[in-house]
């Protein structure tokens, strides 16, 4: 496949202003870079360096200010509100610190919501939600309800929740945060391991072991990008 097909996410110079009351906050001045199909990356800053911005822009919960984001080759910001709603449930899979489950609902109807949204049948739903908890080691939990299980396991049910559309990205917003440091390397161990079989990941971290996990590392500080690190780079 030829580079210019390969690449999964293009943004260019990428901007995004708020304006609270008199003040201008620049939270990302001029932000470029690509992604490519299949890549794992981290973007990695300390708080208030706009890498929770940049994760809302990359995941259409927010538009940038100035600049363009295309997403499979398509100007993110022409989308209309149906649009940007159908690729934030079937291109990308969220996994978040805090694991957004439905407490009174099983880990088979938590995992299956994204399916019933998009109107998928009830054979489909049946077969993407075994398959999507099969991947996460969780198929023998299905009908437990979250008091039930442990945190590890919790943010396995997210993770499966996240990948049952087959998404073209996942991205996950500190996703060990909540996790103690062994379950929190077993969570990254399935991430490499969701990697493996060919989906692009992207996590959004203040924690370098976690980083570290990535091919490759942007570090963000201030809104632009201060480096970029690639795994064997002397830095």
């Amino acid at each position: 496949m030829d580079q210019e097909n390969n690449i999964l996410i293009l943004a260019e110079n990428l901007w995004k202003i708020y304006q609270l009351g008199k003040q201008e906050v620049k939270a990302l001045c001029g932000v470029s870079f690509t992604i490519s199909r299949n890549e794992f990356m981290a973007i990695m800053g300390p708080s208030g360096s706009g890498k929770s911005t940049l994760m809302n822009l990359l995941g259409c919960l927010d538009t940038p200010t100035k600049g363009k984001y295309y997403l499979k080759g398509k100007s993110v910001s022409t989308l209309s509100e149906n649009e940007l709603a159908r690729i934030r449930n079937q291109e990308i899979g969220f996994v978040f610190q805090v694991f957004n489950l439905l407490p009174r609902a099983t880990t088979f109807h938590n995992v299956e919501l994204p399916l019933i949204y998009k109107g998928a049948s009830k054979k489909e739903r049946e077969e993407k939600v075994r398959n999507a908890l099969e991947m996460v080691e969780m198929l023998d939990r299905m009908n437990h309800r979250p008091s039930e299980l442990s945190g590890g396991e919790s943010q396995r049910v997210a993770i499966a929740r996240a990948l049952v559309n087959e998404p073209s990205i996942l991205l996950a917003d500190e996703p060990t945060g909540n996790l103690d440091s062994k379950t929190g390397q077993e969570i990254l161990n399935l991430f490499h391991k969701i990697h493996s079989q060919g989906n692009t990941i992207i996590i959004v971290t203040h924690d370098r072991d976690n980083a570290q996990q990535a091919q490759r590392i942007i570090y963000l500080k201030d809104g632009k990008i201060e480096r970029e690190e690639r795994k064997g780079d002397e830095t």
